[in-house]
């Protein structure tokens, strides 16, 4: 069932909007609820925002620790910084492929605001301030413009959240429909193609360069395996991602 990405500065409001959003659902639907975030997974935010690597890592923990929870009847609330739009790309490809609408709740704060309650914080809870203000250089603002940022809700901090908005962005709208399977495309020109065509695959200017046949379970097989090189290389240009499957395709085949 549903996903929502939380997204803000740190120390904007996200935990504090995502608890809300969880009351609200345990009382007005009879789904098991779920919040996924930096603290039930026991991160410490200074080691793992001070190393690229760490921070890598987490955001896979996170996505794994989504895709594992989302299913035709939980509800899944995602408590974290999702600061990096291609990120937030990934999990909206994850609700095409489970076929369950999202959304986004946007905490809006300015910098100097999340600074002061960042300091206001026991020390235990505080980012370091060099963390504070990378992370704040570094954020990457939604926009509703991009398909995975919508629909989008922006929260100030006096703002009432928008509940039934956002139920009704959950549970009335349509799932995003699935992207053209690239494995189908090839599967099916095998039919009517010759070792040596050049295969159009959906997304994708570059072709497969088909030098011989093969079967679905070996097509399954480079799909995951893309996926889990994409993991530990995430790229921001979510445009090329599509040409990058194509190109990998191409050398796995051959």
């Amino acid at each position: 069932m549903p996903l929502v990405v939380m997204c803000g500065y740190p120390c904007s409001g996200k935990t504090r909007r995502a608890e809300e959003l969880k009351a609200h659902f345990e009382k007005s639907t009879d789904r098991q609820v779920y919040s996924v975030g930096d603290g039930a997974l026991g991160l410490d935010r200074n080691s793992v925002y001070a190393d690229s690597q760490k921070e890598k890592e987490a955001r896979a923990s996170l996505k794994a620790e989504v895709e594992r929870k989302v299913n035709k009847d939980n509800i899944v609330i995602l408590d974290s910084l999702n600061y990096i739009k291609g990120y937030r790309y990934e999990l909206f490809c994850l609700t095409k492929h489970t076929q369950t609408p999202h959304c986004l709740v946007h905490c809006l704060t300015s910098g100097e605001e999340s600074s002061l309650w960042n300091r206001n914080r026991e020390s235990a809870e505080q980012y370091s301030q060099d963390i504070f203000d990378a992370l704040v250089k570094r954020f990457e603002a939604p926009d509703s413009r991009n398909r995975w940022d919508s629909p989008l809700f922006t929260v100030l901090k006096d703002d009432v959240l928008p509940l039934d908005a956002i139920s009704d962005a959950l549970f009335k709208r349509k799932a995003p429909p699935p992207n053209q399977s690239t494995q189908s495309a090839i599967f099916n020109a095998q039919k009517t193609s010759v070792p040596g065509d050049l295969i159009p695959v959906p997304g994708a200017t570059e072709k497969v360069a088909l030098t011989r046949s093969v079967n679905m379970a070996e097509l399954r097989k480079l799909r995951r395996q893309f996926i889990s090189y994409s993991k530990m290389h995430p790229t921001e240009n979510t445009s090329q991602i599509a040409n990058m499957f194509v190109q990998y395709l191409n050398k796995g085949l051959h």
